[in-house]
This record gives structure tokens, C-alpha cells and sequence, in this order.
């Protein structure tokens, strides 16, 4: 299965499925051989520098009118 099939299957999925499955995918993620100790502990800090701060986000369409400035030219 292609992950576009994947990705279609898993967005029609119920929100918290959907949650469920990125925790999941994510948890694989971390504890596999593919991160150093030192991408390890940098997500680790921003975690809990994102649950310290709730409020110092920049929203979605910020990051994308700036990627879309930066690669669109």
C-alpha cells in the first residue's frame, strides 16, 4: 500500500483514531536506532519548552506564508 493510501485512510479516520495513530507513529519513532541521543534530547526540550509555554506558537499559515515566500519565489 502506498503511504497516500495510508495517509487517505488514516485522515478518514475519527480525530481521536487520528490522534491515537500519530502518538503511536511517533513513540516508534523515538525509540527507534534512527535518532542520536542528542536529536533525542533536543525534541525532548522542545516538548517540554512547548508544554512550559502553550502560547508562544506561530500559527500554521505564519510558517506557510514564510515557506511559500522562501521556496515560491
Amino acid at each position: 500500500m502506498s503511504s497516500q493510501m495510508l495517509f487517505k485512510e488514516a485522515r478518514a479516520l475519527p480525530l481521536a483514531e487520528q490522534i491515537e495513530l500519530c502518538r503511536n507513529l511517533w513513540d516508534g519513532i523515538v525509540e527507534s536506532k534512527e535518532l542520536t541521543p542528542g536529536e533525542a534530547e533536543l525534541i525532548d526540550r522542545r516538548l517540554q519548552d512547548h508544554l512550559e509555554n502553550p502560547d508562544d506558537v506561530v500559527s500554521w499559515e505564519e510558517v506557510k506564508a514564510k515557506l511559500d515566500a522562501k521556496y515560491r519565489k
